[in-house]
């Protein structure tokens, strides 16, 4: 399904496999959560959002793919950037509204050049307010 020449993506738009899609719980537009955690330490990096068409390529290619809001558009994880996410497993949750990928990340997940788009506002709790 992949075509390694035309920079690993599927030469046709790939589809989801039907049982999965019936699992999946689907906002208004169509989306659902996506986190993306780094492989090894279960460091949450990220949370995006996926439509079916991302989904069935971040599973045929193992880049992570997502849908911008803001542009309307699918998006490869690091296609302008460099900072790529190689997807190594994708698990559902027990409601089938949110995707946990396990990804190993090159650079930062953050698109503001963080880490992890989780490092920058920690907020105050209980005792730490």
């Amino acid at each position: 399904m992949t075509n390694r020449h035309n920079g690993g993506m599927p030469s046709t738009n790939p589809a989801l496999d039907p049982e999965v899609a019936q699992r999946l719980k689907r906002d208004d537009a169509g989306l659902f959560a996506a986190i993306a955690q780094q492989h090894g330490t279960g460091e949450v990096l990220m949370l995006a959002w996926m439509n079916d068409e991302a989904l069935a390529r971040t599973l045929a290619t193992g880049e992570a793919t997502y849908w911008s809001r803001s542009r309307g558009q699918l998006w490869t994880k690091g296609e302008t950037s460099g900072h790529t996410q190689k997807v190594l497993s994708v698990s559902l949750d027990c409601d089938g509204d949110a995707l946990l990928l396990s990804v190993e990340q090159t650079g930062p997940a953050c698109h503001t050049g963080n880490h992890s788009c989780f490092d920058a506002h920690t907020l105050p709790w209980g005792s730490n307010s």
